[in-house]
């Protein structure tokens, strides 16, 4: 089970108006994600980058039957939502709040923002999807609306596949979400200067 180990950069959240909360892949650790912050148009942010318990939030694929991945994922999610809601306590409204992840740091970020479907501050996936052997669209309630997601990845990718990609953009934009998503034919299981660019375009402005 995952232990509440929050890294942190950028303003103090009693101070800042907006917060990022930025999840790592797996074997990865928080202070890998908070290094990519310099890339971003994120200075007046508060960054948060929680740690992964064994440095990673669950153990098998995502693609994997959801029970063979709890109570670890369980507790992952929960986890994030405590972060929310710490975040909520200083001030920052959830529309100011955002979210970027990289591999299963975006699928856990994509699911947890998905089944707490609300007005958030933007969204940015390098390489993720909805976590399951199949879309279970009875975990995902709520209304986005109109919050913009970027999604990027690679076709093929390793671990995920460009079919679960489609899927979750379709069901993000049914929930009203603003969803850019773009593929990048055999970039690899990396994140490009592209999608860099994208996220400060589209998210972080």
């Amino acid at each position: 089970m995952h232990v509440k180990n929050i890294f942190t950069a950028g303003k103090n959240l009693n101070e800042a108006k907006k917060a990022l909360v930025m999840i790592h892949g797996r074997g990865a650790y928080a202070e890998d994600m908070l290094s990519l912050a310099g890339y971003f148009n994120v200075k007046d942010y508060a960054l948060l980058a929680p740690q992964a318990t064994n440095n990673s939030w669950y153990p098998y694929s995502f693609l994997a039957i959801p029970k063979k991945n709890k109570p670890e994922l369980t507790s992952a999610l929960n986890l994030l939502s405590e972060i929310v809601t710490d975040i909520n306590q200083q001030g920052i409204v959830s529309d100011n709040i955002y979210f970027l992840g990289f591999s299963q740091g975006a699928c856990l970020m994509l699911e947890f923002i998905t089944r707490n479907a609300r007005k958030w501050g933007g969204a940015v996936a390098f390489t993720g999807g909805l976590i399951g052997d199949k879309i279970y669209t009875e975990n995902y309630k709520g209304d986005f609306n109109g919050t913009k997601i970027f999604i990027g990845s690679s076709n093929p990718d390793a671990h995920v596949p460009v079919e679960r990609v489609f899927e979750t953009v379709e069901l993000l934009k049914n929930m009203h979400a603003n969803v850019t998503e773009k593929i990048y034919e055999g970039m690899g299981h990396t994140i490009n200067q592209d999608e860099i660019a994208k996220a400060n375009e589209l998210i972080f402005i």
